[in-house]
Formats: structure tokens, sequence, C-alpha cells
């Protein structure tokens, strides 16, 4: 039987996600027939390549998904509000990159290293989470499965990338106006439409994302409840307890996180070190004597995470720290993305179930 394949569109082609999309599209498993670049009418026009071949950038509109298979979408919320239920009911399985759909009980939200099982019942929408969440549930999930898990504290590092092409941009200008002794002009950071904006370069941002009224922002709120879904199937589950404090640090790409988590059984570092080594997407970095641990220059690129400085709390049994890094536009976003599209395929689920459009609407 002849191998199926599959007409993939790009939603967001031009951004920085949306290339990265292009680019692990065409090393994936995932068999292309045919590739549609769509993008804002402003991009519309500009040639991009794949595997080799050029493409012309359309402009997205709700007709331009007839005859498409698979969506892969990176292209800001609204769109993918607008654009995203016009794709299901012409019959294209969509992976989002924004956060819009991730909260929905219809859109399974899905890390592959550690719930691919949850795409069996998909409508149609799969939402990718949030960069920093993915790359503490890869690490989480098998210390989870091994010895059971209670509570997590995590704080983040998080780089510019993370805001879009424009604020890492932003943070290379600053970087050569603060060393040449001119005034930095901040216009993006820390939220986009803010009534205040600051440097990051030589700065540390406490704000990814809105305030919330309970203090906590918006990227905290979803590091919590997204945490919950994807290894709970409950964004509001008891357990674990997760919370969360998410800063902004000047580094281009990639992101660390110090993760503070607590176990049902007391396994040693040694133990969490070997459970870790074993699981998929990780490398294990973490031989303090030769100063090896992950950092976000190392990790840039590549599509693993990074897990290091793996120890016990002394001050409470049963309690550890580590050190987790990873590519976010990579494993954070497209890669990700594209994964979830390899596990479609192997598990011939590229089809929109009967009724799904109506979901949406």
């Amino acid at each position: 039987m002849a191998e199926k394949e599959y007409t993939v569109a790009i939603l967001g082609a031009t951004g920085a996600v949306g290339t990265r999309l292009i680019s692990q599209l065409a090393v994936s498993q995932i068999p292309v027939k045919q590739i549609r670049l769509l993008a804002s009418a402003r991009s519309a026009g500009k040639q991009s390549s794949f595997k080799g071949q050029s493409v012309t950038v359309e402009e997205a509109t709700p007709d331009s998904f007839a005859g498409v298979d698979l969506v892969l979408a990176s292209a800001g919320g609204s769109v993918s509000k607008q654009l995203l239920p016009a794709a299901v009911a012409a019959g294209a399985v969509c992976i989002d990159n924004t956060s819009y759909w991730r909260m929905n009980d219809h859109v399974p939200l899905v890390v592959p290293e550690v719930n691919a099982a949850a795409l069996a019942n998909h409508h149609g929408i799969i939402a990718n989470p949030n960069c920093s969440t993915i790359q503490m549930v890869v690490a989480l999930e098998p210390i989870r499965q091994q010895f059971g898990l209670h509570q997590v504290i995590v704080s983040t590092y998080q780089a510019a990338s993370g805001a879009g092409q424009s604020a890492l941009n932003e943070l290379l200008a600053e970087a050569k106006a603060y060393v040449s002794d001119q005034p930095m002009d901040a216009q993006i950071l820390p939220v986009r439409g803010g009534d205040n904006h600051y440097p990051l370069a030589f700065n540390l941002l406490p704000q990814i994302d809105v305030f919330e009224d309970d203090g906590y922002t918006h990227e905290e709120w979803k590091m919590i409840h997204e945490t919950k879904k994807i290894m709970m199937n409950d964004k509001n589950a008891a357990l674990p307890k997760v919370t969360a404090t998410c800063v902004r640090v000047p580094v281009p790409i990639s992101h660390g996180e110090t993760v503070y988590f607590e176990t049902d059984q007391h396994p040693t570092p040694a133990e969490l070190r070997s459970v870790l080594a074993k699981a998929p997407g990780v490398v294990v970095q973490d031989d303090p004597s030769h100063q090896l641990y992950p950092q976000p220059l190392n990790a840039t690129g590549k599509r693993d995470t990074f897990v290091g400085r793996i120890r016990a709390d002394e001050e409470n049994p049963g309690a550890y720290h580590m050190w987790v890094v990873s590519d976010n536009l990579l494993k954070g976003a497209a890669w990700n993305a594209v994964q979830i599209g390899e596990e479609l395929v192997k598990r011939d689920l590229i089809h929109v179930p009967a009724g799904s459009a109506a979901l949406f609407q």
C-alpha cells in the first residue's frame, strides 16, 4: 500500500516560530505532498523555500484551507481564533502554537513525551502548550511516573524570543545602545500595549504577560493550569500542586528554569538522574565536579530538554531541585508541534471527526 501523503499549511509562516516550523517539517517523518505557506497580507508574495523548492507566501483567509490535511499554526491568538474553525470546517486538523485554544475542554493540550495518547480524542484542533510548560513537564513526567509528584515550585528565566522576533530584535538593539552609552529605547517589553515599557538588556523583568487580579501574571497562570491539564487531564486538578514565578532575562533564545519538586517516594538524586537519562527527549548534563550543567547557549538549535543540578533539598525530605533548559522556539514551539504531527501520522489521526466543526463556532 502506498504511503499516505498530506497537504500541510503553515499559518504564520514568516514569523520566528513559523520559519522553524518549515525547517522542522522538512526533516520530519511527516510525508508532505504539498506545502502551503500562509501569513498576513503584508507578507503575501514573499518567497520561502521547502526542501530546496521555492514557495510563495499566500495571504491567510478563511478560504485558505480547501484541500489542506494538516495546519501548523503560529500567527497569534486572534488569528487562530478567527481562522482555525474555518480550517476544521474544511477538513483540516490544526496544531496551534498560540494560547487561545489551550484551555478549551474540546482541545487536547499535548507534549508527545508526556501525553500523546490524548490525541485520540481530538476534534480537529490540538494545542501546543506554553514553551516554559513544555520543557518542565518533559523533565517532571518521568519522575512523576516513577516516584509520584506532590508539589512543584518553578522560577523561570525566559529568553527574549519568547515574546517574538521583534522583542529579540529590541534586546539586541538595546545591548548595542547600552555598550555605546546611548539611551535604550524600550517599546515592547514586558507586555505589548502595556502602560510602561522597560529595557531588557542588562536587566531582569519579573513580568511575562499581563497581571491577573491575584497578583500572578497570566504566564504564571498558564504554567500552573497547563501542567495540570497535560499531566492529569484536568486543568484544576488538586495534585500536583503547582506555582510559578516567570522572569524575562536578557538571553536571546532558550529558557532556563529552577524547579523545586516534592515526590511521594524518596528517591536518591542518583535514582532521579537514572530515570531522567532514560526518558524520551531528555539529556542529563549533571556533573558539578566538572562544572557540567545545561546552558541556553548550548541548548539553542537543539530539540532536547537538558536537565542538571539535580539535588535533594536537605531541609525537606522527599524534596528536590533541578535546572532545566530548552530551546523555546524548537521544543518549546516548532518542534513540539511537528512532533505532534508525527504522532498523528503514526496513529492515523489526520482526519476531523464528524460534528467537530460545530464545537468551535
